[in-house]
């Protein structure tokens, strides 16, 4: 059972990870702005993501 819930949870975890590049992608940032949120989103998944929904652009 274990293996199945952290499959779960990994889908869902790249889901909002990939979510959050799309949404990015889309903001009317910079496009410089625009590379380092998905820099960091992509080799930083957990603090990067936190640090988008605090910091990201709106």
């Amino acid at each position: 059972m274990g293996i199945e819930i952290s499959g779960i949870l990994g889908l869902v975890w790249l889901l909002i990870i990939i979510w959050a590049i799309v949404r990015t992608a889309q903001s009317p940032a910079g496009p410089v702005a625009k590379v380092l949120w998905i820099l960091i989103l992509l080799f930083l998944p957990l603090l990067g993501l936190i640090a988008w929904l605090l910091l990201g652009p709106k």
